[in-house]
């Protein structure tokens, strides 16, 4: 990758930051403990720290701005209850430091010509890749919080009126050898955990054309789906219990209507009955499936349903505030005619995020390895996800029982 993408990134992630909490007060800086996100200003540090260790540091061989740097942001070793309690930086000085390492990476940039070294190349983009991941979890901090949504950085996408509604059936996918991964004698920057690509044998699957939307959702909670323990697996009722669940994350009913919040404001899902349902865990989402006679995709299967999915004519880069109608962005249908196979809201497949065969750590080992077998696969990207962070093999992962971020599914036909 050449000097001046890498640059223009640099800023560009830098500004995402800033701004995505630039319009909140110190006050809202202040929130209580919750092990679904991280304090503010903690969260803020550790990505300017992020980028000074492996760029400035690692990939460059400097030293660190601050003596306390790896103790107050390495996220490997400060555990996370701990984040509250640390002798932080004021947020004034969380912003300098945050402006200071990112001239300094421009500045090596621009010293290392037009093409610059593999190293350097290598750990900007990583950098850059963590930032946009902390951008997209700044964003379901507000919603967690219930703040204002945060500005808009981009026009809002035109869509075309009959690119609204639903976008209903099933596409038939043959089955065969599929290669699965990222192959080896490709240029683009790739994770260890998509390493490498690898024969797996699919049978032939129908999976649906669009993720679940909320209209269907709500017929499966009222029809009883969050009280009838057959619907649900050993984990997933346990897990519903302990939320306390009776209806999907930020949803509320209030007389006959179902509403859902988006950020501070209250909108009656009867309003957008086509958009996808969203903040829903693996869990609802399995026992969704079981009502409804469906199963989830494996993430083999989802892979291969994406298959030439648009990225250029996608809902992604938070270029709206919410999720738009599944029936939107036809452009950006797959080969076999899956639409919104990227963007709009990450998918829920039924694999476990395990490692691929031959997996050997980055140097970024605390990213894939500590989190292999009890988190799931989810692909897609979201609205709020950078376009530039993604691939159709790009793996995300959280625990099964998540329901705070941007996280819905589509289904397959069972056998």
């Amino acid at each position: 990758m050449d000097t001046a993408t890498l640059a223009t990134w640099v800023v560009d992630a830098r500004r995402r930051t800033l701004e995505v909490y630039g319009d909140l007060d110190d006050a809202s800086f202040a929130v209580p403990y919750l092990r679904i996100i991280n304090p503010p200003l903690w969260e803020l540090g550790h990505v300017a720290w992020f980028q000074e260790y492996w760029v400035l540091r690692h990939a460059l061989g400097g030293e660190p701005q601050r003596a306390d740097a790896d103790a107050l942001w390495n996220s490997a070793r400060v555990a996370h209850e701990t984040r509250w309690t640390l002798p932080l930086p004021s947020r004034a000085m969380t912003c300098a430091f945050l402006e200071t390492t990112r001239d300094r990476v421009l500045d090596a940039l621009a010293r290392s010509g037009a093409e610059p070294s593999a190293s350097l190349a290598y750990f900007t983009q990583l950098s850059v890749f963590h930032e946009d991941m902390h951008v997209e979890a700044f964003r379901y901090t507000r919603q967690t919080m219930g703040w204002p949504a945060p500005p808009r950085m981009d026009p809002e996408p035109r869509l075309a009126a009959e690119d609204a509604g639903p976008c209903p059936g099933d596409v038939p996918v043959p089955g065969g050898v599929w290669r699965l991964g990222a192959e080896r004698d490709k240029a683009e920057f790739v994770f260890d955990n998509e390493k490498w690509a690898h024969d797996v044998v699919l049978a032939p699957f129908a999976i649906a054309r669009a993720p679940v939307t909320q209209g269907q959702y709500v017929a499966f909670v009222e029809d009883g789906g969050y009280t009838r323990r057959e619907l649900w697996s050993e984990a997933g009722w346990a897990a519903r219990e302990a939320a306390g669940a009776s209806h999907p994350l930020h949803w509320r009913r209030q007389g006959t209507t179902w509403e859902r919040r988006v950020y501070d404001r209250w909108t009656p899902i009867a309003n957008t009955p086509h958009r996808p349902v969203i903040h829903v865990s693996a869990h609802e989402a399995e026992a969704y499936c079981r009502w409804a006679g469906r199963r989830l995709p494996t993430e083999a299967e989802w892979e291969r349903a994406a298959r030439g999915a648009s990225f250029t004519h996608a809902h992604l880069d938070a270029r709206g505030l919410d999720t738009v109608d599944v029936g939107a962005f036809s452009a950006s249908d797959s080969e076999v005619g899956c639409r919104q196979m990227m963007g709009n809201v990450w998918e829920w497949t039924s694999s476990p995020f395990t490692a691929y065969p031959g997996f050997t750590r980055d140097p970024y080992a605390e990213y894939s390895e500590p989190w292999f077998g009890d988190h799931r696969v989810l692909r897609g990207g979201a609205f709020v996800t950078r376009a530039r962070l993604l691939r159709p093999t790009w793996r995300n992962f959280y625990k099964p029982d998540r329901r705070d971020v941007w996280c819905g599914f589509r289904t397959c036909a069972l056998e």
